[in-house]
Formats: structure tokens, C-alpha cells, sequence
């Protein structure tokens, strides 16, 4: 018989995603310091276990028409298909077309961080995004349609008190359009994901921070690859 066990590994690697953010929270007494080591804990972890087709960072989004996003604290983009990722005094700067998903990371969930993660993700999803057909050895596929870009917000703790309870689902339920949020993790408390029909799926206790892990890649195996961008859109800002 073996001696591992799945429950054991998954519970594990949400205890230390969950202790790692909870040992931000107390030890960096400067804001800024401490939000930079949240927002590592995320990338850290995403890096680790999404596939390699994805690439994680901090960064701005820009698109051909010359149009840029805030500066969005967890992009999870493309890397194969995706010639340019600019860097810049250490800032780094990627193409919409690359985009897979963006998320917000802050230390707690409360009204005006659900609202601010919404701005911030309009801010990308409001970019132009390029496509074009794409070879292959019979021919030649139409260019495909842009996929929507998840987005969302992922925090160790809860203002709410219950901490994912109405006021918490009535947040989230107020954004609209390119502002909504589409799956989350409160760490200490639990996970959310969100569709069509609202934020339905809500899961409080176990183990949230894999189980936020696993959700999402789910999500992003349906979006399947980005399109082929257009560089040339962008060579025309060379004149």
C-alpha cells in the first residue's frame, strides 16, 4: 500500500499558501511591504502549479491602439504564442492579446476592495484585443474570437462578520459589465466563482486556497489558447 495520501498533500499546500499570507499580515508594518508580499505569495504559488503555458507577474496590460491598464497585481498570461512582454525598470508591460486572466490581491475582503477590484480589471478587459486567421498544414483557420478574460480577487481574510455571507454575495453582485469578478479566494475563510447567473458557487471551510487552485484551472483549460495577435498592429507605432 502506498503511504501518500491526496487529502494530506492538498490540505497541505492550502496551509502553506494560508500561513505564508498570514505571516505578511503580521510581520511587514509598512503597507506597501506588505502588500508586495502578498501579491508574491499568489504569483509564487500560481507559477508553481499552473502549466507552463502560463506566465504569472505583476504588470501592466497595453493593447495595439496605444491604450494601457492600471497596474494589475497578478496577470496570468501566455508565454508561447506571445512575442511581447516588454520590460522596463523593472516593470513589466504585456499585450491584451496575451491575457488569460487578472487578479487583484489584497489582505482583506471587504465593499470598497471588491469595487476597486472591479475598476482594475475593466481597466484590462477595456483594451483592444487583435486576432488573426492561423496556418497549419491544410490551410488556413479563421481568427477566433478574443476569450473573455476571467478576473477576480484573492485575499487572506474577511471584514464581513459572516465573513462570506450577504454583504459579501451583494458586492460582488453589484458590479456589472466589464467590472464583474469571476472566482476568488478568501484564504482563511473560503472561495467564490461566479457566472451568468451570479455568484453561485460560494464554499466556505476545507481547504480554500487549493481548492480556489483547482477552479481556476479548470476555467482557464476552457479558454483553451489565446489568438494569434497581430504584431504588425503594434509595428505601427515604430513611425
Amino acid at each position: 500500500m502506498s503511504q501518500w495520501s491526496l487529502e494530506i498533500l492538498l490540505e497541505e499546500l492550502h496551509k502553506s499558501i494560508s500561513n505564508q499570507l498570514a505571516q505578511a499580515r503580521r510581520s511587514f508594518g509598512h503597507s506597501v511591504a506588505k502588500g508586495d508580499a502578498t501579491e508574491g505569495v499568489w504569483i509564487e504559488l500560481l507559477s508553481e502549479y499552473l502549466p507552463k503555458r502560463y506566465c504569472v507577474a505583476k504588470a501592466f496590460v497595453c493593447d495595439s491602439l496605444g491604450q494601457f491598464s492600471e497596474q494589475i497585481d497578478v496577470v496570468i498570461y501566455d508565454r508561447q504564442y506571445s512575442p511581447l512582454i516588454f520590460k522596463l525598470r523593472q516593470q513589466t508591460i504585456i499585450p491584451a492579446e496575451s491575457i488569460y486572466a487578472v487578479f487583484e490581491a489584497k489582505q482583506a475582503i471587504d465593499g470598497g476592495q471588491v469595487a476597486y477590484a472591479g475598476k482594475k480589471v475593466e481597466s484590462v478587459r477595456r483594451l483592444h484585443r487583435t486576432s488573426l486567421p492561423v496556418p497549419h498544414i491544410d490551410g488556413e483557420s479563421p481568427a477566433k474570437e478574443p476569450p473573455a478574460i476571467l478576473a477576480g480577487l484573492l485575499t487572506f481574510e474577511s471584514d464581513w462578520s459572516p465573513p462570506l455571507g450577504k454583504p459579501f454575495n451583494d458586492a460582488l453582485e453589484s458590479l456589472t459589465g466589464n467590472q464583474k469578478l469571476d472566482l476568488g479566494c478568501v484564504a482563511a475563510h473560503g472561495w467564490f466563482g461566479c457566472d451568468d447567473t451570479g455568484c453561485n458557487v460560494v464554499r466556505t471551510g476545507g481547504k480554500p486556497a487549493t481548492a480556489f487552485l483547482l477552479e481556476l484551472i479548470a476555467r482557464l483549460q476552457k479558454k483553451a489558447t489565446v489568438p494569434m495577435i497581430d504584431v504588425r498592429a503594434y509595428a505601427k507605432w515604430l513611425v
